[in-house]
């Protein structure tokens, strides 16, 4: 089972609290992105042994109709956050994988090619402008193998389970 809702409360790795609007007011201010483009506060729920979990996504950044970077918020190490928000971008959208995902900490954040998993940018400094990502030549391709979902719903229940 799996939902993906938007939602008026704080969501988030943790308790992101105001992270969403402070990486929104980033995106806006330094990097050229339209408040239009830029979807806060998303969810997606899972089943893990039974048990709802929930997993939050900090921000989807949209071009041209489609999300097309997944922005995640995790308190302390990016690091170690970077396969589980791989597993989000591989889930949230039934029709296709997002791209690329971005993994931070408010400070550090890492810029993910979901389907390589190979890092794109190692800084928020790095992030793309809205300039830079629609230069892109971006895949949207379906992730829809039964046996991969079910691997990536695993992978982002046993990050998200307790949180």
């Amino acid at each position: 089972m799996q939902s993906v809702n938007q939602q008026d409360h704080p969501t988030g790795c943790q308790d992101e609290g105001d992270e969403p609007e402070r990486l929104a007011h980033f995106l806006e201010q330094e990097k050229g992105y339209s408040a239009e483009d830029i979807v806060k506060r998303l969810s997606i729920t899972t089943s893990y042994n039974g048990e709802e979990v929930v997993s939050k996504i900090a921000l989807v950044i949209t071009l041209d109709g489609k999300h097309t970077v997944m922005l995640r918020y995790a308190p302390g190490s990016v690091v170690t956050r970077e396969r589980s928000a791989v597993a989000a971008a591989r889930l949230l959208v039934p029709d296709y994988q997002i791209p690329l995902v971005c993994v931070t900490n408010g400070k550090d954040g890492v810029l993910l090619d979901t389907y390589k998993g190979k890092p794109l940018a190692q800084s928020l400094a790095e992030f793309p402008t809205k300039e830079e990502l629609e230069a892109m030549t971006l895949q949207y391709e379906p992730f829809t193998n039964p046996k991969k979902i079910e691997r990536e719903k695993r992978i982002l229940n046993a990050f998200d389970v307790d949180l």
